[in-house]
């Protein structure tokens, strides 16, 4: 395990309605198996996944945290392709998919109305949708993933931990102080942020259940992160977004910092 550190590749980065960059969703894995949280709006995961050298045999676990469409979506397409793989035998195991109830009920409807049938006959046997409940957890990278609700605003969403290496990731709401505990000196920190605190009249980030970046890294250095991820975030200052992020959030986090961008790559050490 000490030499099996996990890999993050960010594939996007933005939110729901950005056209700079792609929605947020990540993989984490090394190797020849891959986690995808998420799949952001559409197929162009497929061609993100391509640029990393990624294939879909290597992708055989698949976290979708809530049924926005910047979330859902792509999921489709990967289950679309999986599953030509397997038709062919080209893809090995099965893949596992793992969604609250609120997922799994859209997820299979948006499968059955666009998907043939003889994928969707794959659901069940090959391809695997695991029902979450609050504190579930799994093994999966040879880790220890622990799943929980992340008690959204908008609607029914999960994050997850891995206690092993400290890595938390709490959706695209901002964290709720019930799960401050957990979160408390971690490692890694996955957490939204919206836009700049100088440009809250411009987005209103409070008003959608988001947080600016002033809000995360005083929550951040509040609760001792040691690296603190900012995602989801809206596209118009793309070009410097990370220039920006980092010179506001550095006011307030003393940590680690990270702005990634679309493909960054990021060992967790």
């Amino acid at each position: 395990m000490k030499d099996n550190k996990l890999n993050l590749i960010m594939l996007g980065t933005g939110h729901g309605t950005a056209i700079k960059c792609y929605n947020t969703c990540f993989v984490l894995g090394k190797g020849e198996d891959y986690l995808l949280v998420d799949a952001g709006g559409g197929n162009q995961i497929l061609g993100l996944l391509e640029e990393q050298d990624i294939a879909l045999n290597q992708i055989h676990h698949m976290f979708i945290t809530h049924a926005h469409s910047d979330h859902i979506l792509g999921a489709v397409w990967i289950i679309r392709m999986v599953g030509q793989l397997i038709l062919k035998n080209k893809y090995t195991d099965n893949l596992k998919i793992y969604a609250n109830s609120d997922v799994v009920e859209k997820l299979q409807v948006l499968c059955n109305m666009v998907l043939m049938t003889k994928i969707t006959d794959l659901f069940g046997k090959r391809i695997e949708i695991i029902l979450l409940q609050d504190g579930d957890s799994y093994s999966i990278l040879n880790r220890k993933v622990i799943f929980f609700d992340i008690k959204a605003k908008k609607l029914l969403q999960y994050g997850f931990e891995i206690p092993e290496e400290g890595i938390v990731f709490c959706g695209d709401e901002p964290l709720r102080e019930e799960h401050y505990e957990k979160v408390k000196g971690c490692n890694y920190l996955f957490h939204e942020a919206f836009c700049l605190d100088s440009e809250c009249e411009k987005f209103k980030p409070h008003e959608k259940q988001h947080s600016t970046v002033k809000d995360v890294c005083i929550m951040g250095e509040k609760l001792k992160v040691k690296n603190l991820i900012l995602v989801h975030t809206e596209d118009s200052h793309i070009k410097k977004r990370k220039e920006l992020y980092t010179k506001e959030g550095k006011k307030f986090f003393s940590g680690n910092l990270y702005v990634p961008d679309d493909g960054e790559r990021i060992l967790l050490k």
